[in-house]
């Protein structure tokens, strides 16, 4: 996941620790982190199946946040951001969640049509939320009731 994230500008760059933590048990009801991977099954060799995506939500009582989501750039254009995203939506659903959420780089333009498709809003800005560069962040929310 690391690794894909790395060669993507506009993910979410997290440290090793921060993505070996997905895989601790939960330890507070209340706040939990997800992830969903996409995978590769036609390009598998013998031994691991190639990561193609993923996303990664954070629930917190009865919202999530859309913290991450990558494609590799081979992937992207084949719906397979729209699956994870699609993933996350029904899992909230099923959680009985209220509302996701999410920021985005404003320059991001494939992720704002993405997530308009999916039935987010435009729901503020955050100046100079990014840095490297810096640049304003687009808050997306959607409501699931």
């Amino acid at each position: 996941m690391m690794a894909l994230e790395q060669q993507t500008p506009t993910a979410a760059h997290w440290t090793q620790p921060q993505y070996d933590s997905l895989f601790e048990p939960a330890t507070e009801q209340a706040s939990q982190r997800f992830a969903w991977v996409a995978e590769d099954q036609a390009e598998a060799e013998d031994r691991a199946t190639p990561i193609v995506g993923f996303s990664v939500a954070h629930k917190i009582d009865d919202e999530w946040e859309l913290e991450n989501i990558v494609v590799s750039a081979a992937s992207r254009r084949h719906g397979v951001a729209t699956r994870l995203l699609a993933a996350l939506i029904e899992h909230a659903r099923s959680a009985e969640s209220r509302r996701i959420f999410l920021e985005v780089r404003e320059s991001n333009h494939g992720a704002r049509v993405l997530y308009r498709k999916a039935g987010f809003d435009e729901a503020g800005l955050r100046k100079n939320y990014y840095k490297d560069p810096v640049e304003d962040a687009i808050l997306y929310r959607r409501s699931l009731s």
